[in-house]
Protein backbone atom coordinates (compact mmCIF):
# COMPACT_ATOMS: atom_id res chain seq x y z
CA UNK A 1 0.00 0.00 0.00
CA UNK A 2 1.06 3.59 -0.85
CA UNK A 3 -0.47 6.73 0.83
CA UNK A 4 0.45 9.89 0.58
CA UNK A 5 -1.29 11.63 4.32
CA UNK A 6 -1.55 15.84 3.88
CA UNK A 7 -2.13 17.53 7.40
CA UNK A 8 -5.29 19.41 6.56
CA UNK A 9 -7.39 22.27 7.84
CA UNK A 10 -10.29 21.32 5.88
CA UNK A 11 -10.99 18.87 3.15
CA UNK A 12 -13.77 17.60 1.02
CA UNK A 13 -14.96 14.99 -1.73
CA UNK A 14 -17.68 15.62 -4.00
CA UNK A 15 -18.89 13.00 -7.00
CA UNK A 16 -20.70 14.52 -9.63
CA UNK A 17 -20.56 18.22 -7.99
CA UNK A 18 -22.44 16.32 -4.72
CA UNK A 19 -20.08 16.93 -1.39
CA UNK A 20 -20.00 13.16 -0.23
CA UNK A 21 -17.23 14.01 2.97
CA UNK A 22 -15.93 16.74 4.38
CA UNK A 23 -13.50 17.57 7.64
CA UNK A 24 -12.16 19.99 9.31
CA UNK A 25 -8.15 19.48 11.08
CA UNK A 26 -7.02 16.55 10.00
CA UNK A 27 -5.73 14.52 7.69
CA UNK A 28 -6.12 13.36 4.12
CA UNK A 29 -5.09 9.88 2.72
CA UNK A 30 -4.87 9.25 -0.93
CA UNK A 31 -4.55 5.41 -0.84
CA UNK A 32 -2.90 3.13 -3.93
CA UNK A 33 -3.17 -0.70 -3.72
CA UNK A 34 -0.73 -2.66 -5.66
CA UNK A 35 -1.55 -6.59 -6.43
CA UNK A 36 0.96 -7.75 -3.62
CA UNK A 37 -1.12 -6.12 -1.03
CA UNK A 38 -2.63 -8.01 2.57
CA UNK A 39 -4.61 -7.34 5.71
CA UNK A 40 -1.18 -6.84 7.39
CA UNK A 41 -0.42 -3.66 5.24
CA UNK A 42 -3.83 -1.99 6.46
CA UNK A 43 -2.86 -2.69 9.55
CA UNK A 44 0.29 -1.48 9.66
CA UNK A 45 -0.55 1.63 7.49
CA UNK A 46 -3.05 2.44 9.55
CA UNK A 47 -1.25 2.16 13.16
CA UNK A 48 1.51 4.15 11.44
CA UNK A 49 -0.96 6.96 10.21
CA UNK A 50 -2.72 7.45 13.31
CA UNK A 51 0.68 7.46 15.52
CA UNK A 52 2.30 10.02 13.03
CA UNK A 53 3.33 13.29 14.93
CA UNK A 54 2.76 16.07 12.51
CA UNK A 55 0.41 17.94 14.29
CA UNK A 56 1.86 21.29 16.19
CA UNK A 57 1.67 21.20 20.06
CA UNK A 58 1.81 24.09 22.39
CA UNK A 59 5.30 25.16 21.48
CA UNK A 60 4.48 24.92 17.71
CA UNK A 61 6.42 22.01 17.52
CA UNK A 62 4.73 18.79 14.98
CA UNK A 63 4.57 16.07 18.38
CA UNK A 64 0.60 15.31 17.85
CA UNK A 65 -1.03 12.65 16.26
CA UNK A 66 -4.22 13.23 14.54
CA UNK A 67 -5.84 11.37 18.17
CA UNK A 68 -4.42 13.77 20.27
CA UNK A 69 -5.93 16.70 18.50
CA UNK A 70 -9.02 15.02 17.80
CA UNK A 71 -8.28 15.43 14.52
CA UNK A 72 -10.52 13.98 11.34
CA UNK A 73 -9.47 11.61 8.56
CA UNK A 74 -10.50 11.22 4.95
CA UNK A 75 -9.36 8.44 2.95
CA UNK A 76 -9.78 8.52 -1.23
CA UNK A 77 -8.56 5.61 -3.59
CA UNK A 78 -6.12 6.57 -5.92
CA UNK A 79 -4.95 3.49 -8.04
CA UNK A 80 -2.45 6.22 -9.65
CA UNK A 81 0.00 6.66 -7.08
CA UNK A 82 1.38 2.80 -8.23
CA UNK A 83 2.10 4.67 -11.67
CA UNK A 84 5.70 3.42 -13.44
CA UNK A 85 6.47 6.48 -15.53
CA UNK A 86 10.57 5.14 -16.46
CA UNK A 87 9.54 4.65 -20.33
CA UNK A 88 7.67 6.42 -22.39
CA UNK A 89 5.35 9.67 -21.68
CA UNK A 90 2.27 7.40 -20.63
CA UNK A 91 1.88 5.85 -16.83
CA UNK A 92 1.38 2.13 -16.62
CA UNK A 93 -0.85 1.10 -13.61
CA UNK A 94 0.30 -2.42 -14.13
CA UNK A 95 1.29 -2.74 -10.01
CA UNK A 96 -1.68 -1.01 -9.21
CA UNK A 97 -4.56 -3.95 -7.77
CA UNK A 98 -7.58 -4.99 -9.62
CA UNK A 99 -10.78 -3.82 -8.06
CA UNK A 100 -11.50 -7.15 -6.83
CA UNK A 101 -8.62 -6.96 -5.02
CA UNK A 102 -8.42 -3.79 -4.26
CA UNK A 103 -11.67 -2.57 -2.84
CA UNK A 104 -11.86 -5.00 0.02
CA UNK A 105 -8.85 -3.69 1.19
CA UNK A 106 -9.68 -0.30 0.82
CA UNK A 107 -12.80 -0.91 2.79
CA UNK A 108 -10.08 -2.93 5.50
CA UNK A 109 -8.28 0.08 5.89
CA UNK A 110 -10.65 2.36 6.42
CA UNK A 111 -12.30 0.22 9.46
CA UNK A 112 -8.40 -0.61 10.56
CA UNK A 113 -7.43 3.01 10.61
CA UNK A 114 -11.19 4.04 11.81
CA UNK A 115 -10.42 1.28 15.04
CA UNK A 116 -7.48 2.80 15.85
CA UNK A 117 -8.08 6.54 15.60
CA UNK A 118 -11.14 5.82 17.52
CA UNK A 119 -14.04 7.74 15.22
CA UNK A 120 -15.25 7.10 11.47
CA UNK A 121 -13.23 7.89 9.14
CA UNK A 122 -14.77 9.55 5.98
CA UNK A 123 -14.06 8.37 2.42
CA UNK A 124 -14.70 9.13 -1.26
CA UNK A 125 -16.03 6.29 -3.48
CA UNK A 126 -13.71 3.67 -4.54
CA UNK A 127 -13.21 4.10 -8.33
CA UNK A 128 -15.67 6.88 -8.80
CA UNK A 129 -14.12 9.63 -10.55
CA UNK A 130 -13.99 12.46 -7.57
CA UNK A 131 -13.56 15.87 -7.03
CA UNK A 132 -10.93 16.16 -3.99
CA UNK A 133 -10.77 19.52 -2.18
CA UNK A 134 -8.14 20.50 0.65
CA UNK A 135 -6.02 23.52 2.19
CA UNK A 136 -3.10 21.45 3.14
CA UNK A 137 -1.94 23.14 6.14
CA UNK A 138 1.78 23.58 6.58
CA UNK A 139 2.52 22.39 3.49
CA UNK A 140 2.81 18.91 5.44
CA UNK A 141 2.77 16.00 2.67
CA UNK A 142 4.43 12.70 3.65
CA UNK A 143 4.29 9.25 1.32
CA UNK A 144 4.20 5.76 3.08
CA UNK A 145 5.11 2.77 1.28
CA UNK A 146 4.58 -0.50 2.96
CA UNK A 147 6.59 -2.50 0.80
CA UNK A 148 9.25 0.83 1.80
CA UNK A 149 8.67 0.60 6.15
CA UNK A 150 11.72 3.71 6.24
Amino acid sequence: MRAVIQRVSQASVSIDEKKVASINEGILVLLGIETQDTKEDSEWLSNKISSLRIFSDKDEKMNKSVTEVNGEVIVVSQFTLHAKTKKGNRPSYIKSSRPEHAMPLYEQFKKDLSDVIGKEVQSGEFAADMKVSLTNDGPVTIIIDTKNKE
